[in-house]
């Protein structure tokens, strides 16, 4: 296997986001170890509403990129903001477009690593992180047991984490889902 490419998904559409810069300790952690990063932020990347068209060239060129990021993805991070106890719904959108990955060989994200992070405190948290691992078993996506669950009280005003602990389990999740990808790798051949 080539040099692992890990695809990160943000969720938070907001200016100063609190999960696009813990989805970024992510994916310093996978680059520490040696991974090809790249980062799909849905603020840079607005998607349009998933309809359930299955005619892919109807969807603009930002669904196009998500596909294609995904489909060349050997793992992926995916991170949300918890609003109202539970996933963004730019990430839940973002991931009905994967179901355009239904016809490909292999389909979905079948195969493909996932670490998950989610950015509240307290039990929201997790009813997210539940929700994000309901919807990559339904896209056959093998699920890290890692997540990182992040309190919104553990940034300071900046946007910066105020605790070196979080910023650890962030980078730890990152170098673990190259590690996983590495170790399925190496069970295929």
């Amino acid at each position: 296997m080539g040099q692992i490419h890990i695809l990160a998904i943000g969720g938070s559409l907001r200016e100063n986001s609190r999960t696009k810069h813990a989805i970024e300790l992510a994916l310093d952690g996978a680059s520490h170890a040696e991974a090809e990063i790249e980062f799909f932020d849905l603020k840079d990347h607005p998607l349009p509403f998933y309809d359930d068209r299955k005619a892919i060239d109807s969807y603009s060129g930002s669904v196009f990129q998500l596909l294609d990021a995904a489909r060349s993805a050997d793992g992926l991070i995916i991170g949300t903001p918890v609003y109202h106890g539970t996933l963004s719904g730019s990430v839940k959108n973002a991931l009905d477009f994967l179901e355009l990955l239904g016809n490909d060989k292999p389909p979905y994200l079948t195969g493909k690593v996932v670490g998950l992070l989610s950015v509240a405190g307290g039990s929201a948290g997790m009813n997210a992180i539940n929700s994000l691992i309901a919807a990559c078993y339904a896209l056959k996506a093998w699920v890290l047991p890692r997540t990182a669950i992040i309190p919104g009280e553990g940034f300071d005003e900046m946007g910066s984490l105020k605790d070196s602990s979080l910023v650890q389990r962030l980078t730890a999740l990152g170098e673990e889902v190259v590690q996983a990808v590495e170790t399925f790798s190496a069970r295929r051949r």
